[in-house]
């Protein structure tokens, strides 16, 4: 048996208090429905500023009556200390999810993404300090590699960030690491690649490409390819997320206070991705025929991004699920109902 799924049984055996925030977001709602199905008590802060009412509206039909009232909401906003505070409240483990994401978003607007990224951060820690709370596992980032050339990426070695964005990430690992050794707090690093998934928005200026493309391509839209197409990434499909953090939360001494590649340890390139959808598309029904519109790179964006998982494959027993056509697959079919309402 996988340490993940015996790490369910344990938890379904004996039940803790999860805090997720930004529970209404495309991760946090993911996070949320599988805690509740897994009948642990769980409580969500969200300020509706990229997160939907309609996620958890979709979770409550996907769990049980019983499963949903063990849930909390709180609207709320990790820049206000006593949000934090009040969320905190007996949690014995903090999935901390809530952020500005986006790296064009972050060029945009500094100050915005600084706010909720660094000041919310430092929040979020200094409120689970106060509370003594069991562990804090939080949503890092592969841009923190920035401009270092390796690959695949591995924890150790990082380069120089290409954005704000990526200077608020690492900010955050340098804080939970000053965190754990200044008050003990266990805090564990998440580093997420290209997560994708059921409730990722497709709307949006800053809309992810596995969305944002499959919304053009339902659409009937014309779809745009930044640079010649080969850049190339590590996809990850958001239930392999999900198993990171519950086995974050709820790793052993040798596995706390680290910082972990999330990813499935491979790489496609984006004209690779195209061909992909497509495919899925078609077999829901869908015919997209038209070419992809190859257009000048994006700035701040790596040419290529793979992750080296052993790590976290070694001490929390991480082992990705899903492929990323497997992945692609299981979600195709929410995408087009989503985006067909």
């Amino acid at each position: 048996m996988s340490r993940y799924n015996e790490i369910k049984l344990q938890l379904q055996q004996s039940p803790k208090k999860w805090l997720v925030t930004g529970v209404a977001g495309f991760i946090g709602s993911n996070l949320l429905e599988t805690l509740l199905q897994l009948n642990q008590t769980v409580v969500g802060l969200d300020s509706f500023a990229t997160g939907h009412q309609h996620n958890l509206d979709e979770v409550q039909s996907q769990v049980s009556n019983d499963q949903w009232a063990n849930f909390t909401f709180i609207k709320g906003d990790i820049r206000n200390f006593d949000d934090c505070q009040k969320a905190v409240k007996g949690a014995d483990y903090i999935l901390h999810q809530a952020a500005l994401g986006s790296v064009p978003r972050s060029i945009a607007d500094p100050i915005l993404t600084n706010s909720a990224n660094i000041t919310g951060f430092v929040n979020m820690l200094t409120a689970a300090k106060e509370e003594k709370v069991s562990t804090f596992v939080y949503a890092a980032s592969s841009s923190t590699y920035g401009d270092h050339p390796a690959l695949p990426k591995v924890e150790e070695n990082i380069g120089k960030p290409l954005s704000p964005y990526a200077v608020t990430k690492y900010v955050n690992e340098l804080y939970a690491d000053v965190f754990n050794k200044t008050y003990g707090l266990n805090a564990t690093g998440l580093r997420y690649f290209n997560v994708f998934g059921k409730r990722q928005d497709p709307d949006g200026a800053y809309a992810a490409v596995i969305p944002k493309w499959t919304a053009a391509m339902i659409d009937n839209q014309d779809l745009f390819i930044n640079g010649d197409g080969e850049t190339s990434r590590d996809f990850c499909f958001v239930e392999n997320a999900v198993q990171a953090n519950i086995l974050a939360a709820t790793a052993d001494e040798a596995g706390k206070n680290q910082v972990y590649n999330v990813a499935l340890g491979d790489r496609t390139s984006l004209n690779t991705l195209f061909d992909s959808l497509k495919v899925a598309l078609k077999t829901n029904g869908v015919n997209y025929v038209k070419s992809a519109i190859y257009r000048d790179f994006r700035v701040g964006d790596v040419l290529h991004s793979q992750a080296d998982i052993s790590k976290a494959r070694n001490l929390i027993g991480f082992e990705p699920e899903f492929k990323i056509q497997q992945g692609i697959d299981k979600a195709m079919p929410w995408y087009i109902n989503f985006m067909t309402k």
